[in-house]
């Protein structure tokens, strides 16, 4: 699983990161986090509002934080 954050690094896209990182050592699952920081690598992307939760490839939160539940529902497809 590739999940890519993305965002500038600003407190919203930092705590993003962290509850990323929490849901998936809850979930115990294997997965490749990487912080996309470049802003045109981000708009590339086709996000406007940062940060943003792309899991392989498609983009599932952008313009908020996603807290861990709801990060673990998409992690294991149930949203």
């Amino acid at each position: 699983m590739k999940i890519e954050i993305l965002g500038t690094g600003c407190m919203k896209c930092r705590r993003l990161t962290k509850n990323v990182e929490q849901a998936v050592a809850e979930l115990g699952v294997s997965a490749d986090i990487q912080k996309v920081e470049d802003i045109t690598a981000i708009m590339d992307r086709g996000v406007m509002l940062t940060p943003a939760l792309i899991v392989d490839g498609e983009l599932k939160v952008s313009g908020r934080v996603a807290d861990v539940a709801e990060i673990k529902r998409i992690l294991t497809g149930g949203a």
